[in-house]
């Protein structure tokens, strides 16, 4: 059995990598359609994505050893 801080910590994981998934799956579609007006616009979006992606593991993390240690 899991206790309860891993058990939020694994469900907190599966919404972030289902929303990301999501994201993932129409950024082509996203990255054509703005690739139409720019072509350094369709690029930064998909820097901005996969920045977004790890950024948002890193905050967690980082949220979770502040409030480990009180």
């Amino acid at each position: 059995m899991m206790d309860r801080d891993t058990k939020n910590a694994a469900i907190a994981a599966l919404w972030i990598l289902l929303l990301f998934g999501i994201a993932a799956y129409f950024l082509p579609t996203v990255m054509l359609a703005v690739g139409n007006v720019s072509t350094v616009l369709a690029g930064f979006v998909g820097i901005v994505f996969v920045l977004a992606f790890f950024m948002v593991f890193w905050l967690r993390a980082r949220n979770q050893r502040k409030n480990q240690g009180k």
